[in-house]
């Protein structure tokens, strides 16, 4: 059976697992798994309760991997080419960071604010808070993206010459901050948004993006 991912296709967390995967050409079947309402089975699996997890069928159980840095790291080594994390030590440790970054920072700040707001809570019937929007988006995107301006510059990758997990992470929170109705200004933030977009343009990105957008523009729309 192979490879396993357990969660659900709007996760920015899961869909760096399967981008991860499509650059390397893995087969895997995704598992759908609401993370508001997973079965007890899951919660079994996930000591954190939270989505994805990994299960690697060619491995004797127990072969489940929670959190989607360990799957990626897993992936990484158990598949090495292409390579998705810098070889260079330096250059691999910006990477982390970058995703950590991303992960936390991104996720925890502009993904709760908006992508929560416009789409999860309508598709848990609930009404969006517009005051937590409003205070995102004038108060909490322009510091986060003034960074990442700076950071990206005029590179075409974030860490070293080669995409990497750096980029998978950061384009990963993107595609959730575009499924909220938003782009970023290119006139604001001219590298970035040129960044974003390249990152976007590649075939792994774009057939996610496919998959996710009608779902998510119902959703905003409902």
């Amino acid at each position: 059976m192979g490879l396993i991912v357990y969660g659900a296709n709007l996760s920015p967390f899961v869909r760096k697992v399967r981008v991860m995967l499509m650059e390397k050409g893995v087969e895997y079947k995704l598992d759908p798994v609401s993370p508001f309402q997973p079965p007890p089975e899951f919660l079994a699996i996930s000591p954190l309760k939270r989505i994805p997890v990994l299960r690697d069928t060619d491995v004797p159980e127990p072969n489940t991997i929670p959190d989607s840095s360990a799957i990626c790291d897993y992936i990484e080594h158990k598949y090495p080419k292409p390579a998705l994390y810098p070889s260079d030590p330096f250059q691999r440790a910006q990477a982390i960071f970058y995703e950590e970054y991303a992960d936390t920072q991104i996720a925890q700040n502009i993904g709760r604010g908006l992508f929560f707001e416009r789409v999860v809570k309508k598709m848990m019937r609930q009404q969006p808070d517009e005051g937590v929007i409003s205070k995102t988006l004038g108060e909490i995107v322009p510091p986060i993206f003034d960074w990442l301006e700076k950071e990206v510059g005029s590179k075409k990758y974030l860490a070293g010459d080669a995409f990497s997990i750096a980029d998978i992470s950061m384009g990963t929170m993107f595609v959730n901050f575009e499924h909220s109705g938003e782009k970023v200004d290119a006139a604001r933030w001219p590298n970035l948004a040129r960044y974003v977009s390249m990152i976007h343009a590649r075939p792994s990105f774009k057939a996610m993006i496919d998959e996710e957008r009608p779902i998510c523009e119902r959703m905003r729309a409902a």
